[in-house]
């Protein structure tokens, strides 16, 4: 979909506070998030709730994790002035949303969501045989319906995903003769980046193999030598291939355009080795974080400063949510 969408448009994104801030969050979805402040009427929560379905037999860290997400958010550059920040479990009307959406879903619906599928096989360390993890699709469509957004920012990958949100929007309206929920369309990010990590799969930490933008500058530099880099180039002496090296494709998101030309063209004439290479990227990555950084520790300087972020976040939210259940509970004959 065009990014041409009405600045009025209200956008919705989330993050599930269940562990620190990486450079693929920072790359895929991060920098999008600063974009689209300025480009609509943007709202970011923090997912608690969507953290619970998993981290369910070990919740301890949500509340510490939300803290941080939300002062990360902050230093690098969202502004409360400019989007609303608030916490999913500060707006209970999401829940009750979603059981009405639960009473017209169909469990086949649920059943073949791919990403259900998917996490239930490479997440093997935690039990997702637990109904809320299975419900999880229709708590993201009460997320997104209960604010009534018009927009999801996703990736091309992603945009399959919210096709359910719609498909749950339009039986609810269908069964009750309204149509009264907003059906959201998909905007497509365009700023988003595929980051590998250490070990060349996708940046994550279930995967051990993330390079976390609160690193402290000698974790950088530790992680930056032992950073997976071209496969097939086994001497110095070997030609490289930059495009298949993943060390390369992280630095070419933080250095100039000159700079990364230099080591392609080195690399692939077998004149600078990956050592170097390694070794000035990770003194580019410690200068690129290093403005983040410093906001991020005044922040720290702040007790109680996200909290307020939230709650202030959460005033603006409620009246929204509460006009949409209002008008849910009528047409479900509750009201």
């Amino acid at each position: 979909m065009s990014t041409s969408m009405p600045a009025t448009l209200r956008v919705l994104t989330g993050y599930r506070p269940t562990g620190r801030l990486h450079l693929g969050h920072w790359f895929g979805n991060l920098q999008n998030m600063l974009k689209l402040q300025d480009e609509y009427d943007a709202f970011y929560f923090v997912a608690d709730w969507h953290a619970l379905t998993s981290e369910w037999q070990n919740p301890a860290s949500i509340r510490r994790y939300t803290e941080d997400m939300v002062l990360d958010w902050l230093a690098a550059g969202l502004d409360p002035a400019r989007c609303t920040i608030y916490r999913q479990s500060d707006v209970p009307e999401v829940i009750e949303l979603e059981l009405y959406f639960n009473m017209v879903l169909p469990m086949s619906w649920l059943e073949r969501t791919p990403s259900y599928k998917e996490q239930q096989q490479q997440i093997g360390d935690k039990d997702l045989s637990n109904v809320g993890f299975f419900l999880y699709p229709s708590m993201m469509a009460a997320d997104i319906v209960v604010l009534q957004a018009g927009a999801v920012p996703v990736g091309e990958d992603q945009a399959p995903h919210l096709e359910l949100t719609r498909e749950i929007v339009r039986r609810f309206n269908a069964t009750y003769g309204k149509n009264c929920l907003v059906e959201p369309q998909a905007l497509i990010a365009k700023l988003g980046a595929r980051v590998p990590g250490t070990d060349g799969r996708k940046m994550s930490k279930s995967y051990g193999n993330g390079i976390f933008i609160n690193d402290t500058p000698d974790e950088i530099r530790r992680k930056a030598m032992s950073f997976m880099t071209d496969p097939a180039r086994k001497l110095k002496t070997d030609p490289g291939n930059p495009a298949i090296c993943p060390l390369h494709q992280v630095h070419k998101l933080i250095a100039d355009t000159d700079r990364i030309e230099s080591w392609e063209q080195c690399c692939q004439s077998a004149e600078c080795g990956c050592v170097a290479h390694k070794r000035e990227f990770a003194e580019d990555l410690v200068a690129y974080l290093s403005e983040f950084q410093s906001r991020r520790a005044q922040l720290d300087k702040q007790p109680g400063y996200a909290w307020e972020v939230l709650e202030a976040g959460a005033n603006r939210v409620r009246p929204i949510a509460k006009e949409t259940i209002t008008t849910c509970r009528q047409l479900v004959g509750i009201g």
